[in-house]
């Protein structure tokens, strides 16, 4: 299968979690905020949103909290345009994720809550369920191989997708709190990128499976030259390198006073798949996903702050371009 040509179809099914996300006014800390914004969190849903916001398609396959919490969920996908055909509701003791974080760079903090998370309640049958006819690639982030059962229906996911010529695209995503070591962690990212088409992750990512981040750059090196189609490097704010059809290619970053650190990889993923299916080229697309990424980092939220196509023509409009490389 050919990784462009699906990303071009524009239609996605997106495998991992939605979650809540609640944060504090701009410069205030948590422990110090008297009220704080709810809305839709969890890099799975965030890519979708990014994606519809975009003018793509995307649908989500996971397992939300049978409550309060999983109904406000489901409620934020359908606000984003996501299709929630394929979230399946959990009972029991399983919950939705949350995450507090604050609109602050100096002294951010981020309080995850993942004991428990509905999402790794998701089956082989969940992933079973898919008519995988109606997509043209499938999009997943790491934090879905975390647990199980979620873990072998994520790689159940990857092997339908293959068998029906879609593309896995696989954003590494490492998150050490949902993990039970990092050995386990490192085995199980480094077999999902061997099977993956496109892969994307930053530095510290790429290090974490080769065994040191100094190895990183060459693991990125040699998975694009043994099994990916496309491999993104990202070295935050020196930009990134993309590996694909034997070449790399340098890109630099649209700098911002960031108001946050959280969210820019999510947009990254969402603007450079959206970018590839509106017909840019590659290095265009990666390119027009860190203008995403920027756009994202200097506003509240993480599904909110994702820019639509108007939004992110008028950014690169008036900014005075990437740095360089």
């Amino acid at each position: 299968m050919n990784a462009l040509e699906g990303i071009k179809g524009n239609r996605f099914v997106v495998v991992g979690r939605v979650g809540m996300d609640l944060f504090p006014a701009p410069g205030i800390a948590t422990e110090d905020a008297d009220s704080f914004t709810a809305d839709m969190g969890g890099s799975s849903a965030n890519i979708a949103a990014g994606i519809v916001k975009l003018g793509g398609q995307a649908s989500l396959v996971t397992r939300v909290s049978d409550d309060a919490v999983g109904r406000f969920c489901v409620n934020k996908l359908h606000h984003y345009g996501v299709d929630t055909t394929y979230v399946t509701p959990e009972g029991g003791e399983a919950r939705n994720s949350l995450a507090l974080y604050e609109s602050r760079v100096a002294g951010h903090q981020s309080v995850i809550y993942r004991n428990g998370a509905a999402d790794f309640e998701m089956t082989v049958a969940d992933v079973e369920a898919v008519d995988y006819s109606q997509f043209t690639a499938l999009v997943t982030a790491g934090t879905v191989f975390a647990a199980e059962p979620s873990r072998t229906a994520a790689f159940r996911a990857f092997e339908l997708a293959h068998a029906a010529g879609l593309p896995v695209i696989f954003d590494v995503d490492y998150r050490p709190y949902s993990w039970p070591s990092p050995e386990v962690a490192a085995d199980v990212l480094s077999r999902a990128g061997a099977l993956s088409d496109v892969i994307v992750g930053n530095d510290e990512e790429f290090g974490f499976m080769a065994g040191g981040i100094e190895k990183g750059l060459a693991k990125a090196r040699e998975l694009a030259k043994s099994s990916a189609q496309i491999v993104v490097y990202k070295m935050g704010e020196h930009g990134a390198v993309t590996f694909a059809e034997g070449r790399e290619t340098r890109t630099g970053i649209y700098r911002v006073d960031a108001l946050k650190p959280t969210g820019a990889g999510d947009s990254f993923m969402a603007g450079m798949l959206s970018s590839i299916a509106g017909g840019h080229d590659l290095k265009t697309a990666v390119l027009r996903g860190s203008a995403c990424a920027a756009i994202v980092v200097a506003k509240p939220g993480c599904a909110p702050a994702m820019p639509d196509t108007q939004a992110l023509t008028a950014f690169l409009a008036s900014h005075p371009g990437p740095s360089e490389t």
